[in-house]
């Protein structure tokens, strides 16, 4: 947290209409705020990933952007702009940083002292976030940049408008946070819903974090808290009972499951379904077909 008397310092702020556009990776020294106007976009990112399941890492994160959503990205986190489809999007963009100054503004520390929302914001460093705007970031973001253009990147009412824009995107995030609880449940429902209908494909946690525009590390903790399981070992479970439900109940070769379920690898399938029942494929089909004819007899 800042304590010395800076001033934000702005590196680039522009309007901007993409159409059929996509962006190489880049990064930079400067955090930016890009704002949807209108449109939709998809955004990705490389951060550093680090849960129980592997060490730190880098991942690949996809944000569909939709019009009223901003995004605020940390400095030097790799990210590109993918605008696909017959629709633009239009959006507004701000890159800024921190220089000392002399002049008699507040500095962060004492804007957080002041502002519990702009304080528990600070204190969690995030790579990325997104929020739903009711307009009222959109406004300030609108007048800063307005204000900037007019007075050549410097003034005083430029520093009270990102003041002001500081505080706005605070409060929004903590009441967001607020509501954490129920954005959860939904966030883990969703991802069971993706699950299930995508059991067939060779899915990894990456793709279901980004089903639900959050990052795979939040998705492993929230589901593992919910569910009392990880998001991998849901999928697997559930593939193995799928494989049961085709091992017992229809004729499709035995060699040709692992392809209904998703799992590449047919060794794989093998070792897992072990695993999962005590018995492989085979036992498994022979012992409902025996428990079949027998309950037949009877």
């Amino acid at each position: 947290m800042m304590e010395e008397p800076y001033r934000p310092e702005f590196y680039a702020y522009y309007y901007k209409q993409w159409h059929n556009y996509s962006m190489a990776y880049h990064q930079h020294p400067s955090t930016e705020i890009m704002y949807m106007i209108s449109g939709h976009c998809l955004i990705e990112l490389q951060v550093q990933s680090d849960t129980s399941q592997s060490p730190v890492s880098e991942t690949t994160v996809q944000v569909q952007l939709k019009k009223g959503q901003f995004i605020v990205i940390d400095a030097n986190v790799p990210h590109r702009l993918i605008v696909e489809g017959e629709s633009p999007c239009r959006m507004l963009n701000v890159e800024f940083g921190f220089a000392s100054s002399s002049l008699p503004l507040p500095s962060l520390f004492q804007m957080a002292g002041e502002e519990v929302a702009l304080a528990e914001l600070l204190s969690q460093p995030q790579h990325y976030f997104v929020l739903s705007d009711p307009e009222e970031v959109y406004y300030v973001l609108k007048s800063l940049v307005l204000e900037l253009d007019q007075q050549h990147r410097s003034g005083t009412m430029a520093d009270l408008l990102f003041i002001q824009l500081l505080v706005r995107i605070a409060r929004l995030w903590q009441e967001t946070q607020i509501n954490s609880t129920s954005q959860t449940e939904w966030y883990v429902k969703r991802s069971i819903q993706y699950i299930h209908q995508n059991y067939d494909r060779p899915i990894r946690v990456e793709h279901i974090a980004s089903a639900v525009n959050v990052h795979p590390g939040y998705l492993h903790r929230i589901f593992k808290k919910h569910m009392n399981t990880t998001p991998t070992d849901y999928l697997t479970r559930l593939r193995m009972e799928k494989a049961g439900m085709l091992l017992g109940q229809t004729d499709i070769p035995i060699q040709e499951i692992a392809d209904y379920i998703g799992v590449s690898s047919r060794q794989y399938f093998h070792l897992l379904f072990k695993k999962h029942t005590g018995q492989t494929p085979a036992e498994y089909r022979g012992n409902v077909v025996r428990y079949d004819r027998q309950y037949v007899e009877e």
